[in-house]
Formats: C-alpha cells, sequence, structure tokens
C-alpha cells in the first residue's frame, strides 16, 4: 500500500493487518500524511486513517446507524433531531475517511439532495418556524465548491428565522488551504452568524498552516469549535487530551465537545469504557482551566440533545 510506502511501514507486522479491499476505503490527503512520523505503526493520525482486517469483525451493539440519522430524517437530505436546529447533509463526499465514522454505512445517494431536490430540503426548514440554526454537515460541507456553497448559502440567508449557520468540517485540519479566498468571500458577505466547527483529535493535527487557516476564518468573523472523538490508542490519555486542548487553543479554537465513540460498525476497536473516560475527565479538569476542558458526551437516539457524562 502507497500509504505503509511513504511511512517506512511496508516491511513490518502492521502491513500484515491492512483490509486491501474495504468496503470503506482508505482516503486520506498528502498533506495529513506529511503530519504522520514515518517508522511509527502506532502514530495516532495513521491509526486514525487505516483500514484494518478487524474492521470486519461484526460484534453485537455495533451498528450501520448508531445514532438513529435515518429516523431523523424529515425529508431527503434534512435530519431534525434537536429542538432549533435541523442538519442539512450536503454530500456524501469527504477529503478523509475516519475509520471510526459514524455515518460510514450512510445511505448518501437516498439521502443527500441533489440540486434538483433542495427546494423540498428549503422548504421544510422555511416552514418550520423554531429552526434558528441550520448545520451544514456530510460527508463535509467544504467537499463542495465555492458556487455550490454560495448559492446555498444565499437560499437559506432568505429565510428569516434562520440567524446562524454551522459548519462541521474536516478540511480546515487535513486540507487547510481549502480556506480560500472565495470561501472567504461568502462567508464574510453573509448576514447569518457563521460557526465552524472543525474536528481534531489528536495535538499532532495542529501545525502553522492549520494556524493561518483558522486566523483567516476568524479575521472574517467566525466562531471557532472543535469536536473531538474520544480514541483508544490515538488520545485517551490525560497527556493527549491536554496538548490537543492547549494547541487548539493557541490558533483560536474551544474545545467544545469529547464524543464517546457511536457504536459504529467496524470501529469497534476504537471504543473506551465509559467509566475510563468519566475518569480521564475528571483528571483532565484537574489540569486545565474550564474553558479548555470539552464537555464529554454521548449520542442515544432519540434523545432531545447530545448527553453528558459526569
Amino acid at each position: 500500500m502507497e500509504l505503509l510506502h511513504a511511512l517506512d511501514l511496508q516491511d513490518t507486522p502492521l502491513a500484515q493487518q491492512l483490509d486491501m479491499t474495504p468496503n470503506f476505503r482508505l482516503r486520506v490527503p498528502r498533506g495529513f500524511v506529511a503530519k504522520m512520523k514515518k517508522g511509527d505503526p502506532n502514530d495516532p493520525l495513521l491509526q486514525q486513517v487505516l483500514p484494518l482486517t478487524k474492521e470486519n469483525i461484526e460484534l453485537p451493539g455495533y451498528l450501520t446507524d448508531p445514532v438513529g440519522d435515518l429516523d431523523s430524517e424529515v425529508v431527503p437530505g434534512v435530519l431534525h433531531k434537536y429542538q432549533g436546529r435541523a442538519l442539512l447533509v450536503t454530500t456524501g463526499a469527504c477529503g478523509i475517511h475516519c475509520r471510526y465514522c459514524f455515518r460510514r454505512h450512510f445511505p448518501y445517494a437516498e439521502s443527500n439532495p441533489s440540486s434538483g431536490q433542495w427546494r423540498e430540503a428549503l422548504d421544510y426548514i422555511r416552514n418550520t418556524h423554531s429552526i434558528n440554526e441550520v448545520l451544514l454537515s456530510g460527508g463535509d460541507p467544504l467537499s463542495l465548491d465555492d458556487q455550490k456553497l454560495t448559492h446555498l448559502v444565499n437560499e437559506i440567508e432568505t429565510i428569516d428565522h434562520v440567524k446562524r449557520l454551522r459548519i462541521h468540517s474536516r478540511m480546515p485540519v487535513i486540507l487547510p488551504e481549502r480556506i480560500n479566498d472565495q470561501l472567504l468571500s461568502w462567508i464574510s458577505s453573509t448576514r447569518l452568524k457563521i460557526i465552524v466547527v472543525i474536528h481534531a483529535n489528536h495535538a499532532n493535527e495542529i501545525d502553522s498552516k492549520v494556524g493561518e487557516a483558522m486566523s483567516e476564518l476568524t479575521r472574517n468573523g467566525v466562531t471557532l469549535l472543535n469536536q473531538s472523538v474520544l480514541l483508544r490508542g490515538i488520545n485517551d490519555s490525560v497527556e493527549a487530551l491536554e496538548e490537543l486542548s492547549e494547541n487548539l487553543f493557541s490558533v483560536g479554537i474551544l474545545p467544545y465537545y469529547l464524543h464517546l465513540l457511536d457504536p459504529v460498525q467496524g470501529a469497534a476497536h476504537f471504543d473506551i469504557p465509559r467509566e475510563q473516560a468519566s475518569q480521564l475527565m475528571d483528571k483532565l479538569r484537574d489540569q486545565l482551566p474550564g474553558y479548555l476542558v470539552p464537555k464529554l458526551v454521548w449520542e442515544k437516539p432519540g434523545a432531545g440533545s447530545k448527553l453528558p457524562i459526569n
């Protein structure tokens, strides 16, 4: 595999653990690979993207729709789970395939609105006056080109009761050059308050290029938050979580959520017991000021919000 050759790992035992024909295929930008440590089979960035044969072991309790997305789909491409917010599944495309992704089995072909179906999705939001915040998700909404995004945001902007636009994206971390002039142009010109929730799980994901991208977003009035997933062997230590929070804040991002793993089929090897997660957070609170401690949460299908874990 090209990735293991790039990291000088082609002749290690790790190569024997690869799934060479995964249903959820390998995808990772070269810039993200450059952040990985050569010769280290346990590199925390590598472990997030490398398809392994253990993903094919089916275990009870690990599901293809672990958070009940399909039950909350009100029209194609609109998930309405929580009061005041609605989520648009803008695309099935993503710049990176994270092995723990809770939507790795999501039927994007049936649920992702094409250009001809946006009207139904937007009409639902327009006719549901309790919605004051729209979330763009996917896939990754920043996989769309800026012409499509500008058109979509302009449509949302005409809905008077929508005040905020929240963009959930891994792109600013894995491909920071995506924060370009065209993107900043529509962000700076909309009346909507923009929140970008990035997704970084390890301090090594944050470098100077990510910092420059975050500065551009901040200069254009964007609020920056981060959500992470607690992952075995990647960030399941006080030291790793502390360093992640510090690195995020150094580039202007506030830690927001630390999720327990959604029990998606194929990702059981990343799971951390709830009790262990709570103990980690107790220790993390002793190390950091409160504004750098993310909320430890889990998602229960059908619940009215993310559920906190004390």
